[in-house]
């Protein structure tokens, strides 16, 4: 590749990164996908009420799964969207990057809670406990202290580079613990079973529980994606309005 063909994409890598462009942009597309994953979501949740059977064994509360899962899902997601953001924000310099990463983490630290949550009610009728210190449920635990982490070091570095480049960092170096949350009831005996949606042959979770599934991750996604505009819209706005009372003091 020749350098003006190189400097061309870069160019329009920061070209498509502009805050403005993303303004306009996202302007367009946050009411179709509230309206779209209103709609996922309401599938969803009743085809997992009315139309799935409970388990043969867990009974009516196979249901939290319909919740729980996708949002174990998206606290994954959401911290992979953070590092890879952190990523491109160190390296690249990219406008809008460590906007990204830091409206993402509220939103993927919420999720992990939730997924904790819906986790402990679901566990206490099949495990007879709120709570175990097994591999998955410990490694997401230590994911939401790194989105907890990575919230608390924006909030306590007023300086808006110096916090994203340590926050950066810390993203970085926590991501590591994703894989772990994901490969725990491989890797190690624990009490949850192992995968049953995503595997190479195929998903083992019959037809009538997997669509209502499949429904919900998708709607809670579009949610995530809905929530990451806002948010990223708030704080583009939140940084305009420091720049301008920035420019004022120096007058």
């Amino acid at each position: 590749m020749n350098p003006m063909s190189h400097l061309t994409l870069t160019q329009r890598f920061h070209a498509f990164a502009n805050p403005a462009r993303f303004m306009a942009l996202s302007d367009k597309l946050i009411a179709p996908f509230g309206f779209v994953t209103a709609l996922l979501i309401g599938a969803g949740l009743w085809y997992a009420l009315f139309n799935s059977p409970a388990d043969y064994q867990q009974g009516e509360s196979v249901r939290i799964m319909y919740v729980h899962v996708p949002s174990a899902w998206l606290g994954m997601m959401g911290y992979m969207i953070m590092a890879g953001a952190s990523l491109v924000a160190l390296v690249f310099r990219h406008p809008l990057a460590d906007v990204c990463a830091k409206s993402a983490a509220p939103i993927g630290a919420a999720f992990c809670f939730l997924a904790l949550v819906t986790g402990s009610l679901w566990g206490k009728p099949m495990w007879g406990t709120w709570w175990e210190w097994d591999a998955r449920l410990t490694s997401m635990l230590i994911l939401l202290f790194l989105y907890l982490g990575y919230i608390a070091l924006w909030s306590t570095i007023e300086e808006p580079q110096r916090a994203g480049r340590a926050a950066a960092i810390l993203a970085l170096v926590g991501s590591i613990n994703v894989p772990i949350v994901h490969y725990s009831v491989v890797w190690w005996n624990t009490l949850h079973q192992p995968a049953s949606v995503f595997r190479a042959d195929g998903p083992t979770i019959a037809s009538s529980m997997l669509v209502p599934l499949l429904l919900m991750a998708l709607g809670f996604t579009l949610f995530f994606m809905t929530l990451l505009m806002v948010r990223m819209r708030a704080e583009i706005l939140r940084r305009r309005v420091r720049a301008l009372q920035l420019a004022l003091s120096e007058v």
